[in-house]
């Protein structure tokens, strides 16, 4: 039996995409085929979002926001929405990142996030981000590029277990979770090439000598480095100003068990979610047509979840409030062409409120699919199947914003859609994770339901998950959003 082709697709998704900037990236290009308008948060979207219309706009080129009008819409009706994030544990480049310990050359780097460190020694690490360059002649203008080193340039070593006898493995994450780039001796008189060896990051048409605020590019990093980051993104290292780059395992994302019933896969946790959400709303818009809609379909897809959300582009910032106060008060399709409302009336209005209580949000999230060695890490009747359908998540302490009226709705579409669905609550001797679920219900007083689908191995760089769940939660997330605006003035509780 074929795999479901959606599996592929995702396949092809989380491969291009070693960090949140080529995530975002990969999710605009499928919204760009899909017929989606790129739209700026700075830009007056008074004359440009229309009834009927689809659209997208980015924040940091790490977060991105996509939505669809309904023909119907006006300014106060409600928004269904699925919200997931474009992060995942991972190993970040330091701002002086040059080492040498013993004829090796080594890269300093830093945690980001909650992973399974020990699960990064040993792989064939190459390094992805975006690159701040100069261009054009004088003082020019500074660009992002986006880079992908597909090759293993780094690696985490694990000590001999001669001279290592303890059965526990806990790395020291500053001194022993440092990467080796190579020997020593090679690298030695080595200059960057594009680069005097000093001047590398300076502006262009600089004298030398001239005063810089920072040490210069090629005397914080190994000049071989900055070569092949420089040529990655297609210019001199001279150009390059400033960059964000990752660690991730080279080693692709492949389907596996002995039926292709398995997803072996980096960063599933949670760019699975990213992928189906942005799918689902495409095909909603496919499959249930925008003309009889009343609403508008919204999907959100964040950065920095992974360490707490709370930065301009993460889900505790101002962004998802201040696009739904923005598509709270645009007109609907019976006042085109009359007068628009005043700047003051629209303040005045209450149509940001209202929508924000008529509308709902999933928060898709990966979820723990039961393991088998561990079996008595989860509670007994609650146990996810891998390929068992998405996840609903609940706890009783608000760890996930979760409640009954959610579970109908989400069981609702799910019932029209033919997708079958799972429960899971932690063991009360368990900690619980959270998602961005709670933090918007409690920002946006919208209700919310958590829910993702299962996994197994969450944070390791290496995961584990099911093909056919993809499939399941792209059917559910194009259900809830075709769907909401019908479905929600009949499951409302206040």
């Amino acid at each position: 039996m074929a795999p479901p082709k959606s599996a592929l697709e995702f396949l092809d998704f989380v491969n291009a995409s070693p960090t949140p900037y080529h995530a975002v990236a990969e999710a605009a290009a499928l919204l760009d085929a899909a017929g989606f308008t790129k739209i700026q948060e700075r830009d007056n979207w008074a004359s440009t979002v229309k009834p009927g219309g689809k659209y997208y706009t980015t924040r940091n080129g790490s977060s991105v926001v996509a939505f669809a009008v309904g023909a119907k819409w006006q300014p106060g009706n409600p928004i269904g929405m699925v919200g997931a994030h474009t992060d995942s544990p991972c190993l970040r480049i330091k701002p002086v990142s040059k080492r040498t310990a013993n004829g090796y050359l080594q890269v300093g780097v830093e945690t980001y996030g909650g992973g399974i460190w020990h699960s990064w020694f040993d792989r064939d690490l190459g390094v992805a981000g975006r690159v701040l360059v100069r261009e054009g002649e004088g003082e020019g203008k500074f660009v992002q590029k986006l880079v992908k080193v597909d090759k293993p340039i780094l690696r985490i070593p694990t000590l001999a277990i001669h001279l290592h006898r303890q059965s526990n493995f806990d790395p020291n994450k500053e001194d022993e979770l440092v990467p080796i780039a190579g020997l020593a001796e090679a690298e030695l008189n080595k200059t960057a090439e594009g680069g005097s060896g000093t001047g590398a990051g300076a502006g262009a048409g600089e004298a030398e000598g001239e005063f810089q605020p920072l040490r210069a590019l090629p005397e914080r990093h190994h000049p071989a480095f900055l070569s092949l980051v420089a040529q990655q993104a297609g210019v001199d290292v001279s150009q390059i100003v400033d960059f964000e780059l990752v660690l991730y395992d080279t080693q692709k994302s492949v389907l596996g068990g002995l039926n292709d019933e398995l997803i072996l896969s980096a960063r599933l946790d949670n760019l699975n979610m990213t992928f189906c959400s942005v799918k689902g709303l495409i095909a909603s818009t496919d499959s249930a047509s925008l003309g009889k809609d009343t609403g508008i379909r919204l999907v959100a897809c964040f950065d920095h979840e992974e360490i707490g959300s709370l930065s301009a582009h993460g889900a505790d910032s101002n962004l998802l409030p201040a696009i739904l106060r923005r598509l709270s008060v645009l007109p609907g399709s019976s006042t085109a062409g009359k007068t628009p409302l005043s700047a003051s009336e629209l303040a005045a209005s209450t149509a940001f409120e209202q929508t924000c209580a008529t509308s709902f949000l999933l928060s898709a999230d990966m979820a723990h699919a039961v393991h088998p060695n561990y079996a008595g890490k989860y509670e007994r009747n609650h146990t996810p199947a891998i390929n068992g359908g998405p996840v609903i998540k609940i706890n009783a302490n608000q760890r996930y914003a979760t409640n009954s009226p959610g579970i109908v709705l989400v069981q609702e579409v799910a019932r029209r859609a033919r997708v079958p669905l799972q429960l899971f609550v932690v063991k009360n001797d368990s900690p619980c994770g959270s998602t961005i679920g709670p933090m918007l219900s409690a920002k946006l007083g919208v209700r919310t339901l958590d829910l993702g689908n299962p996994q197994l191995s969450m944070h390791s760089i290496r995961e584990t998950g099911g093909s056919a769940d993809v499939e399941s939660a792209i059917g559910l997330f194009a259900g809830f959003l075709g769907a909401f605006g019908e479905l929600e003035g009949r499951i409302l509780v206040d």
